[in-house]
């Protein structure tokens, strides 16, 4: 039985607006501050109080991951007993729950097949515009499609890919391990910047990266951009990943047509677009690109 004092506590947590969003998002999975901030459009520190009126009260528990933390259901057996009954009654449709599991991407998939059709589609897209020489060391940032993860791997002599949560590594790790494939799958707190700490302090010694941008993510692709740039080795490819939704909405006067705000962004990330085209599975339409750094365009038009 639980005692009423606890009851009473759990009840005062989990009893206001923004507390019940962020519990009915970790009964999906573990987030860290910075992906349950983007879910609720709150800002981190806004978000840690609430968290810690939650693991006060011991509906929620903190598990480090590295050098950040992760945030879960508490797995004491009355606290769960009662988060169960709590979430159970739960319509994930609500107006106040819906946006919260599309913007942290556990909204369930309408069409699992158009998913796998969507991720079949990125791999081709790799394969059939890297040409036929390997491309030396390889930077994957993202890590959710495991069909286009496997096209990266395979154009490069050595891969390297970044995992934005420790559900989405281990994923990954499993799938490179059971296809027997030579991938080195690192964990990067997204609020750090795309690529990490660590891989941005390498300079620019990737000879191609890919970024795969069609989970919900924190930074603009702006910032993705530059994290590229700075990464890329000067005679290096690019390849982007990005949701046509979200370069639809405009309103600083810049164009308000994806594909032209596409290559706008490119541009002013001093890149060169070589080859641009919508990927339709579904409801979901991807743009993918393929871009080299500006300057080599010019270099060889003045050779």
């Amino acid at each position: 039985m639980t005692e009423a004092s606890d009851l009473v506590a759990w009840l005062r947590a989990a009893g206001e607006p923004t507390r019940l969003r962020l519990i009915a998002l970790c009964a999906e999975r573990e987030f860290s501050v910075s992906e349950l901030a983007l879910a609720v459009g709150q800002s981190g520190p806004r978000v840690s109080r609430h968290l810690k009126i939650l693991c006060a009260a011991g509906l929620l528990a903190r598990l480090r991951v590295g050098q950040w933390v992760h945030y879960r259901l508490a797995q004491d057996p009355a606290a769960a007993r009662f988060l169960r009954t709590l979430v159970a009654d739960l319509d994930p449709a609500d107006p106040l729950l819906a946006p919260d599991r599309g913007r942290a991407g556990v909204a369930p998939s309408e069409d699992p097949a158009a998913a796998t059709r969507l991720d079949e589609a990125l791999g081709s897209f790799i394969a059939t515009s890297a040409g036929a020489a390997p491309h030396g060391s390889v930077l994957v940032v993202g890590v959710q499609h495991h069909a286009m993860l496997k096209s990266a791997i395979r154009i490069s002599l050595d891969c390297t890919a970044v995992a934005h949560s420790r559900r989405a590594a281990q994923a990954a790790g499993a799938f490179v391990k059971r296809d027997a494939l030579a991938c080195r799958i690192i964990l990067a707190d997204p609020a750090n910047g795309p690529v990490g700490p660590e891989l941005a302090r390498s300079g620019p010694r990737f000879a191609a990266v890919v970024l795969d941008r069609l989970a919900p993510q924190p930074a603009p692709l702006s910032a993705w951009l530059a994290a590229a740039r700075a990464v890329l080795a000067t005679a290096g490819r690019l390849w982007l990943f990005e949701r046509s939704a979200a370069l639809s909405a405009r309103n600083d006067g810049g164009p308000s047509q994806p594909l032209a705000r596409l290559r706008q962004l490119l541009d002013e990330a001093g890149f060169a677009c070589e080859r641009l085209s919508p990927i339709q599975a579904g409801r979901e339409q991807v743009l993918a690109a393929v871009a080299v750094p500006a300057w080599a365009v010019r270099a060889a038009s003045v050779a």
